[in-house]
């Protein structure tokens, strides 16, 4: 299960369809409140997240869910609009970062390598 973490709805409702079509299942939240509340009792298993968001950004979203041992590991992926993205990404222990706007085929790419990264490095 991926959980989908944006706080604008056209972003959010894409994201969503595209990786469903993809046969993934997904779970959705439009800032870093509602990410948290949606990550127990059934964690994900990867976090698509952007950082700029009202209510809770996705910084203290990733800082609150550092702290807790139980889903600490979970990994994410920022997609964000910010040209530092990467190294805020790296600041957050993100798997991988994508600037906005991105391309699809790198997108599931990088969800797949993070979901299966066994799988993927065999197949290299």
């Amino acid at each position: 299960m991926v959980l989908v973490v944006d706080d604008d709805p056209d972003i959010l409702e894409a994201l969503s369809e595209i990786l469903e079509a993809e046969g993934f299942e997904i779970r959705r939240a439009r800032n870093g409140k509602e990410a948290l509340e949606r990550l127990e009792p059934d964690p994900p298993h990867l976090i698509l997240l952007d950082l700029m968001m009202p209510v809770m950004d996705g910084w203290e979203f990733a800082q609150r869910m550092r702290q807790k041992p139980a889903i600490a590991m979970i990994p994410i992926i920022v997609l964000s609009a910010d040209r530092n993205v990467g190294s805020k990404a790296k600041d957050i222990g993100a798997v991988g970062h994508l600037a906005k706007p991105f391309e699809l085929n790198d997108l599931l790419t990088m969800v797949r390598h993070s979901l299966n990264p066994v799988a993927e490095t065999t197949q290299l």
